[in-house]
């Protein structure tokens, strides 16, 4: 089953990030974020009340499950959708892939579980593998500040999906199954997103395209409700650490798809690049202490 799930995992988020790009043009960021995780709850919370998968939960549960809400399905969704438009999507899921190292610093901080000190030479090899990766779009004077904006959204909410991996890992302990966590939080998420659309006043307009419709139903369906029953299923029976290998495997998948569809070119310095970060993570992964 851990091996299944480790698979659905890779397959829906390594194909979701070109998705995440077919959802940029004419409907704003926040908007598209809503339309997404209010789609999935919408289809995902009622399921699993008429299946009778739904646990009963203590109102101090809700509590976690609205801040897993703004970690996991709002906020950092936000970053990455703004972030989508300034870099090409393998890459994006690349800076993803570092949530790795920051699942080893949060479950020291907030968990105890100390990592192994070679992690830091780890993640010494993840930094060089970033710089070479983006060297060449970095280099280019026209280009940089929209892609070092892009960079910092994507690492602020890789930041974001960690310590919704933490907030888990307390449902985990407490006996919550990773669908009811999932079905509140998403609903919570998509809450917080109309309140920022309402607040902000933001126009919520719709692409009638095909493409958008399509992209818009994947990422509901398979990118959000699968994925996130998956990845936070792997949490629930093997932690935080060790289910977040996954992101080591899907950038792989993320730039090929890039390479076809969004002209995403390939030399000697960015593929380096890529070696070295998937090594870095892997090694990650490899010394990372079991609590």
């Amino acid at each position: 089953m851990t091996v299944f799930l480790y698979i659905v995992t890779v397959l829906a988020w390594g194909t979701s990030w070109i998705a995440i790009t077919l959802q940029g043009g004419s409907v704003d960021s926040v908007v598209s974020v809503f339309y997404r995780f209010a789609l999935a709850s919408l289809l995902f919370l009622p399921a699993l009340y008429l299946t009778g998968r739904l646990q009963k939960t203590r109102r101090s549960d809700h509590l976690w499950f609205f801040l897993q809400g703004c970690c996991l399905f709002c906020f950092n969704f936000i970053c990455f959708y703004i972030a989508s438009k300034y870099m090409a999507s393998g890459l994006l899921s690349i800076v993803f892939s570092t949530a790795i190292f920051y699942n080893a610093i949060n479950n020291r901080i907030f968990w105890g579980v100390k990592p192994s000190k070679s992690i830091y030479g780890a993640g010494v090899l993840g930094v060089i593998g970033l710089v070479l990766l983006f060297w060449q779009e970095l280099s280019n004077a026209s280009a940089s500040d929209g892609l070092l904006l892009g960079i910092a959204l994507s690492a602020l909410g890789t930041l974001g999906f960690s310590f919704g991996n933490m907030i888990t890992i307390r449902h985990t302990r407490n006996g919550i199954n990773p669908f009811t966590s999932t079905g509140y939080g998403m609903t919570y998420g998509s809450l917080i997103l109309l309140s920022i659309i309402l607040a902000f006043e933001i126009p919520m307009t719709w692409d009638s395209s095909p493409t958008y419709l399509y992209s818009l139903v994947y990422l509901a369906v398979f990118a959000s409700i699968v994925a996130f029953s998956a990845y936070l299923s792997l949490i629930n029976r093997i932690g935080a650490n060790q289910a977040a290998y996954a992101t080591v495997v899907f950038p792989v998948i993320a730039l090929a798809i890039s390479s076809v569809y969004e002209g995403y070119t390939w030399g000697a310095m960015n593929a380096a690049g890529l070696v070295l970060v998937l090594l870095g993570n892997a090694v990650a992964m490899n010394l990372i202490r079991k609590p």
